[in-house]
């Protein structure tokens, strides 16, 4: 029977989500015969901790679906386990980087395509809390359904399941390596009432996370549609689309991963935004198959984000992320280049070949992000309040982002040099948690 894990990372309170998304196992274990192993990595307190352990007690009986919750001691002990068993000189070094003190979205990811691997799941499908689903008449709209139709699957008989196509022919003998969607609600970066307030300012600052070579016009447009996802339309009917998989297109709270994410991990950047989605453009420019369907999720922002204290750690992981794409548009470029090289002989992604170009991306000059910080600090001068009062941090800790957004990139290169040899080790590795809930 085939297998997969649907995973729910979260580091907030959200009762209401694991209740929707026990829903969505229930649902894929019941229409596609599908094994479900629900797994919910929490880094919460141990207050919330508890409520979601409540939550988990109250999921209706479902058959086929197997609840893991696992608080970050018990993901610790794994991970303990995983990495020893790699035979890596620096275990501890490893663990430090799939799970940091300072918050990680690709790193939280990671540890769930492990944890993956340890349950014998072939395929990885993300939620993240604070989004929930679209209803028609009552009922939601789970994005397993697109799913589970095409990933997988050999592209050419996955055409048979979507409503259109536009693949080139030679890359229809390969597989389905990505299904997913988007988003309508809230934009996926919170930038406050900037956009409507102060529209050039923004323009100019969403437009620093353009490659540094592009025209102003070029940055305008990428502002207008950046961190919009699908809009606001609500879901009437099923629309999918095979083909090589535009990024822009797709969100981290609604997509599923087959075969690369056992390659090649996410970016376990801290204390940054964004890096969670680099296998998006690696399925892209390795000509691997993907699906974009049309179940978008609904996004919303948490009130966390409007206090004080709130605001600057967003902003500072929003500055982290411009930073970040010295290193990234570099990666972009490179791997489009080698295109099929970035492929073995089986049509699997080369880990070694994504290492090596991460790797050489940490020595790029970093005149470009000094003038992204430079202009990214006069932006929010002039925006003044809280802007300025983290303008004023960010010019403080100039060098120290500088250090951050490039050891980041090291710390990628040295994570995926190392990642095939921790799949390996997981399979092999029991995931040791609270007593299961079983939803046979």
């Amino acid at each position: 029977m085939r297998r997969i894990c649907l995973t729910l990372p979260t580091n907030r309170p959200c009762a209401a989500t694991i209740a929707a998304v026990g829903a969505e196992a229930a649902y894929a274990a019941a229409h596609f015969g599908t094994e479900v192993r629900l797994l919910v990595l929490d880094s919460c307190s141990a207050a919330v901790y508890a409520e979601h352990a409540a939550a988990v007690r109250n999921l209706p009986a479902a058959p086929g679906v197997t609840v893991h919750h696992l608080d970050e001691g018990r993901q610790a002990d794994f991970l303990r386990r995983v990495t020893e068993g790699t035979g890596y000189a620096e275990p501890g070094l490893l663990r430090e980087l799939l799970l940091p003190e300072a918050l990680s979205y690709g790193a939280c990811t990671d540890r769930a395509f492990l944890l993956a691997a340890a349950l014998g799941c072939e395929s990885v499908h993300r939620r993240d809390s604070d989004s929930r689903y679209q209803t028609v008449d009552g009922s939601p709209v789970f994005p397993v359904h697109q799913e589970l139709m095409s990933l997988g699957e050999r592209a050419g008989d996955a055409a048979a399941h979507v409503t259109r196509t536009a693949l080139p022919a030679e890359h229809t003998g390969r597989r389905v390596a990505l299904v997913g969607s988007s988003f309508i609600g809230a934009p996926s970066v919170d930038l406050g009432d900037m956009p409507s307030a102060a529209p050039e300012i923004h323009h100019e600052v969403v437009g620093l996370w353009a490659p540094a070579h592009w025209s102003p016009r070029r940055k305008r447009e990428l502002a207008r549609e950046s961190f919009l996802g699908a809009g606001t339309r609500p879901f009437e009917r099923d629309d999918s689309l095979l083909t090589l998989v535009d990024p822009m297109r797709v969100d981290m709270c609604n997509v599923s991963f087959h075969g690369v994410h056992e390659r090649v991990p996410l970016p376990p950047a801290r204390d940054t935004i964004g890096s969670d989605y680099f296998l998006l453009h690696l399925v892209r420019h390795a000509g691997l198959p993907g699906v974009l369907h049309n179940r978008n999720i609904v996004n919303y922002h948490t009130t966390e984000r409007r206090t004080d204290q709130g605001f600057l750690a967003y902003q500072r992981r929003f500055a982290k992320f411009l930073l970040s794409m010295l290193y990234f548009h570099s990666l972009y470029e490179a791997m489009a280049g080698a295109g099929d090289a970035l492929l073995d002989g089986d049509g699997q992604v080369r880990g070694s070949t994504v290492a090596a170009l991460a790797r050489r991306s940490t020595a790029l000059d970093q005149r470009e992000n000094i003038q992204r910080l430079d202009t990214l600090e006069a932006a929010y001068h002039r925006l003044g309040g809280r802007y300025a009062v983290f303008a004023d941090r960010l010019g403080a800790e100039r060098e120290q982002l500088l250090e951050e957004a490039r050891s980041d990139i090291a710390d990628f290169a040295l994570l995926t040099e190392v990642w095939e040899d921790l799949v390996t080790a997981a399979r092999r590795t029991p995931v040791t948690a609270e007593p299961e809930v079983s939803r046979r």
